[in-house]
């Protein structure tokens, strides 16, 4: 895989549909962002949630990133969705086959979850092992539980006793792999010595923290939120706090709610007709 790639990949992975998801947020829980019982300003709680969506889309990226490399190897991408028994609907990080082997992986960033987390973890992998087997089989099944982070390794004892015991009572090849590890077993050990490159110059790349005033780049932001639900933007113009203290922290410059205006404008639905007349109140 190539760097541009890589970077396509993150970059679409993390930052893409930030601010829209963020926006849904606010609309839904206003009360998390603004009050006198909070420790931290109306733009420090922005910011805090823009980073945690971040950390948890950089394990999403991971996921696509591998899926990418497995299909450069020639390996066979698999269905990851399926339902069990109970009609749960059940998703499985990366799903291939690789010779007479049929892989699932459970992937994780790090394995620094609490005691509660690693039983609903392993727990979990075992519905997707189960759904697994009646699909395809034990003889051709091969369960990974993997970690990418190969520093943290918090619960490893735990969760290869458990594995251990699924092997025994399944009749079922499982492992667990943390960082370089997994790579080494497939045979593919120099995908993660690229994967570490790319990533250390990716890093180097990004802002040291996302920035916060969307009307920078307002044809971009107007591109990304314009087809987000009427209500959402119903309930962020409607609340002259929120308005004041969040919509305004986002878009101080109004350049982004402008090109809303003018957009709305030419919808013919009444709600949207609605909306560009209070954003025109709000110039």
């Amino acid at each position: 895989m190539n760097y541009n790639l890589f970077k396509q990949i993150f970059n679409e992975t993390i930052f893409e549909k930030s601010k829209a998801d963020l926006l849904e947020k606010i609309s839904n829980s206003p009360s998390r962002y603004i009050g006198l019982f909070r420790p931290t300003k109306p733009k420090a709680k922005i910011l805090q949630n823009l980073l945690q969506s971040h950390e948890i889309r950089f394990g999403d990226a991971f996921e696509h990133v591998f899926e990418e490399y497995l299909k450069i190897k020639g390996c066979t991408i698999l269905p990851k969705r399926f339902t069990n028994v109970n009609g749960d609907i059940l998703n499985i990080d990366q799903c291939f086959k690789k010779g007479n082997k049929i892989y699932f992986i459970e992937q994780k960033v790090r394995d620094d979850h609490d005691s509660t987390k690693k039983r609903g973890q392993i727990q979990n992998f075992e519905k997707k092992l189960d759904v697994m087997l009646s699909k395809y089989g034990e003889k051709e099944l091969v369960g990974v539980f993997y970690f990418i982070d190969p520093d943290l390794v918090k619960n490893k004892n735990f969760y290869s006793d458990e594995l251990s015991k699924m092997t025994n009572d399944y009749n079922v090849e499982t492992h667990i792999f943390y960082g370089k590890a997994l790579f080494d077993y497939l045979g593919y050990s120099y995908i993660w010595h690229e994967i570490l490159e790319y990533l250390a110059i990716w890093k180097k790349e990004i802002p040291d923290l996302p920035e916060i005033n969307f009307d920078l780049d307002a044809e971009h932001t107007f591109n990304e939120i314009k087809e987000l639900k009427p209500l959402v933007f119903r309930k962020l113009l409607e609340n002259e706090e929120i308005f004041n203290e969040i919509v305004l922290t986002l878009f101080p410059e109004k350049k982004t709610l402008k090109l809303l205006h003018q957009y709305y404008s030419q919808k013919e639905e009444t709600i949207y007709k609605t909306i560009a007349t209070k954003l025109y109140k709000r110039f």
